[in-house]
């Protein structure tokens, strides 16, 4: 009963943070259709604050009313005046959180890079576009086999999506695995890590296609839950969960990385591919060394 009260009490509340701050975040976007340059910039700037005000009232929401100890690592010198790419492992919805806990107002407002469809989502779509989320247009190898003169077409439309990080820092949120971490996926996949799925390159080769020059640094970030099982949403929530460990990686990101053609240059993919099999290999290191301490903190 316990749980479920307090559950029932912080989505209430959460709720109402929520509706509270749409009103302006919206008024903000709408403005953002009438401006152009300069002002459109500034628009941008105050549906960043309002978004990252609304994330800190919901870590305060958290810090009351449930136990949970985020403990964050390696988040020292990180800066909100430069653009990060963020690589992370994915087990839970509870990943959201944990990365706004670890970074939100350490670094620029995190940004997932969307398919284009997404934006015809109700209310969702329209808070995304606000939030100058890139939408991502990729034709499949068959579509282009059809049409070869959109060959290089999705990325073209892509950077043109990220026109606005030249002028403001952006934290890009990349999850290699394309999918959450479970058990029957790992054993699915045959996946040669303990405590990851396999990850695919491609999708943080595009991303680094059309956006590499305006990042400065890799965040190699890694959640792990110790505990029998991972918690969902509303293990969270409800008070479930007493502690998440954050460690936050800063790298160096090697230029090469996005001055090939990762889909026609098969050297080049190796080489991409190469490198996010080491990230993986010490990441997986990684988290087992974490599930170590967990037992002893």
């Amino acid at each position: 009963m316990r749980h479920l009260l307090t559950g029932m009490a912080v989505t209430l509340l959460l709720l109402l943070n929520t509706l509270v701050l749409f009103g302006p975040l919206m008024v903000f976007a709408l403005l953002k259709l009438v401006f152009q340059s300069e002002l459109r910039d500034r628009c941008s700037w105050a549906v960043m604050w309002i978004a990252e005000t609304w994330v800190e009232i919901n870590k305060l929401i958290f810090k009351l009313c449930i136990p949970t100890r985020w403990e964050i690592s390696g988040h020292e010198g990180l800066r909100g005046d430069t653009s990060y790419l963020v690589i992370s492992n994915h087990q839970s919805w509870v990943d959201i959180p944990a990365l706004v806990q670890a970074l939100n107002r350490r670094t620029p407002f995190f940004k997932f890079f969307l398919k284009k469809e997404l934006i015809w989502v109700p209310f969702l779509g329209l808070a995304w576009w606000a939030l100058d989320y890139p939408f991502m247009k990729r034709y499949t190898k068959a579509f282009l086999a059809k049409h070869p003169e959109l060959k290089g077409k999705d990325l073209e439309i892509t950077k043109e999506a990220c026109e606005l990080f030249k002028r403001q820092p952006v934290t890009v949120v990349n999850y290699l695995e394309g999918t959450r971490f479970t058990p029957v996926k790992h054993a699915e996949q045959a996946s040669p890590y303990r405590y990851l799925l396999k990850p695919k390159a491609g999708g943080v080769a595009f991303v680094l296609a059309a956006l590499g020059e305006q990042l400065d640094a890799v965040l190699d970030v890694t959640v792990v839950y110790p505990g029998a099982r991972i918690p969902g949403f509303w293990d969270l929530i409800s008070g479930q969960v007493p502690r998440v460990i954050i460690d936050i990686q800063t790298c160096e990101l090697d230029p090469a990385l996005w001055q090939g053609d990762y889909e026609n240059d098969p050297v080049f993919r190796v080489y991409v591919q190469e490198w996010v099999n080491r990230l993986w290999v010490e990441k997986d290191a990684r988290i087992q060394a974490l599930q170590g301490e967990r037992t002893s903190g």
